[in-house]
């Protein structure tokens, strides 16, 4: 345990670099994947250092589960290579070692320094007009190494030859006190990787550690820097964060420290500005049935942080989630909002609806990189609303066997809210999927006579107002 841990230490004050034998630190083999281990000894059988580094040692120290075991070594990625028949190099800002043991991959990286360094052969680095770190291929020793790591609780390192732990950044106090901590000075290191900020947010919320004054400080100042990270990159960062396990207090904390302003920018104008009006609110569409609905701030709000925590608990159920689920969530009210300017524009609803999409989408490409196969996956979720609000009797069969029905379905439920209209809509939908092939002919039978009844309402509605302009 992390405070029995420390015992031994409480009375030294920040040391320099502190080295815990097998009995002072918990971390034990038997919780290391043991081809993660056979990558340490290969290594050390040839000479070069080589150590477990970054979460994995993390978790392990907080009794955790690791997802990945990292590893940090002297030798260069074409000794790596050179060493491993399964290892793949990959890329070009960062040199890394994949060693493939079917699914798994265990990283290797070798030793970096300070990339300011010219200390060695064929070292190179280079950054942009914005300070950012486009290549850091500058090979160091072990220590420089840890200053080079991101916080210092990712900057630990255990040996499998002698089972000893190092720590030259203070990373063991810090996980002791609960505190996440940049190595560095802040601004500097948000400078040259913006993702960091992104990786602070997430790893103290998904760890429960306070994030230390200092590296909080300069978050919201920076924020805008994420802006020259690569949409691709992002987009990956995204996943980590959303499908995290932690997404409804992830989001939170990415509106307090402004970062969502910078990322989801149409989201988070949409959650202070209402656009709608009384004229353009509850539209329904004569063509494709495609809808504007009126939807507050706060609805909004309600409504993403319900999709968030909905996400988390299919995690924890170990149960399928989509990222695009959640995309096509958060642009929803940018959607209508859209929506509703190009109808006052004077397009017909429907045409308004597929050039807001494509608008909304492509806004938001812009900044984060949605795969084609995701950004599909939003379309098809945001079509299927108005089929299922607009039920059709002869389209609900095609509806209920489309591929996106449940994530559409899903959609609908947490739209309904406090809606009575949409509710009674959401629960007809759940009904009709519990029903056997009779049951649902029964329903689908109902919805047609319901339907007859009111287009022949409307008929002879129609009638009466054609009779009356006749007789005038």
């Amino acid at each position: 345990m992390i405070k029995s841990l420390f015992q031994k230490f409480k009375k030294v004050a920040q040391p320099k670099t502190i080295k815990l034998g097998r009995a002072d630190h918990i971390i034990s083999r038997k919780n290391i994947s043991p081809n993660a281990l056979k990558v340490l000894q290969r290594l050390n059988q040839a000479g070069f250092e080589a150590y477990l580094v970054g979460g994995g040692v993390r978790d392990l120290l907080l009794e955790l589960s690791p997802k990945d075991f990292d590893i940090a070594t002297s030798a260069t990625p074409n000794e790596i290579k050179r060493l491993f028949s399964n290892c793949r190099l990959i890329g070009r800002r960062f040199r890394l070692a994949h060693i493939l043991f079917g699914r798994e991959v265990i990283e290797v990286a070798t030793f970096r320094a300070n990339h300011q360094s010219d200390n060695a052969e064929n070292q190179h680095s280079k950054t942009s007009a914005t300070g950012m770190l486009v290549r850091d291929n500058v090979y160091g020793t072990v220590e420089e190494d840890a200053f080079r790591r991101d916080f210092t609780i990712n900057a630990l390192y255990y040996c499998s030859k002698d089972f000893t732990l190092t720590d030259f950044t203070g990373g063991l106090a810090d996980l002791k006190n609960r505190q996440l901590k940049l190595i560095g000075d802040p601004e500097s290191r948000y400078t040259e990787d913006p993702v960091r900020i992104l990786r602070a947010i997430r790893l103290s919320t998904k760890l429960n550690l306070n994030i230390e004054s200092k590296t909080a400080k300069p978050i919201v100042k920076m924020a805008h820097m994420l802006t020259h990270v690569s949409s691709a990159r992002l987009w990956e960062e995204m996943n980590k964060l959303f499908l995290s396990g932690y997404a409804s207090t992830i989001w939170k904390n990415l509106l307090t420290y402004k970062v969502a302003n910078e990322l989801f920018p149409q989201t988070t104008k949409a959650l202070k500005y209402d656009s709608y009006d009384s004229k353009t609110s509850n539209i329904r569409t004569t063509n494709n049935n495609h809808s504007v609905e009126s939807s507050s701030p706060q609805d909004f709000s309600d409504f993403i942080y319900e999709a968030l925590a909905s996400t988390d608990k299919r995690i924890y159920q170990d149960l399928p989630v989509t990222p695009a689920f959640l995309f096509a969530v958060l642009l929803w009210k940018p959607l209508l909002d859209s929506i509703s300017f190009h109808i006052n524009k004077g397009l017909k609803p429907y045409v308004a609806y597929q050039k807001a999409s494509t608008q909304v989408l492509n806004d938001q490409l812009a900044l984060v990189s949605i795969p084609k196969r995701f950004s599909s996956v939003i379309r098809e979720i945001w079509d299927l609303q108005s089929k299922l609000i607009n039920q059709k009797p002869r389209q609900i069969y095609s509806v209920l066997s489309h591929p996106r029905f449940r994530a559409a379905y899903d959609f609908l439920c947490l739209r309904a809210g406090k809606d009575k209209q949409l509710s009674q809509l959401a629960n007809w939908w759940t009904q009709i999927q519990l029903q056997d092939s009779q049951g649902q002919e029964t329903m689908i039978g109902y919805l047609t006579r319901q339907s007859t009844k009111s287009n022949q309402r409307r008929r002879n509605y129609k009638g009466k107002q054609n009779k009356r302009r006749f007789t005038k």
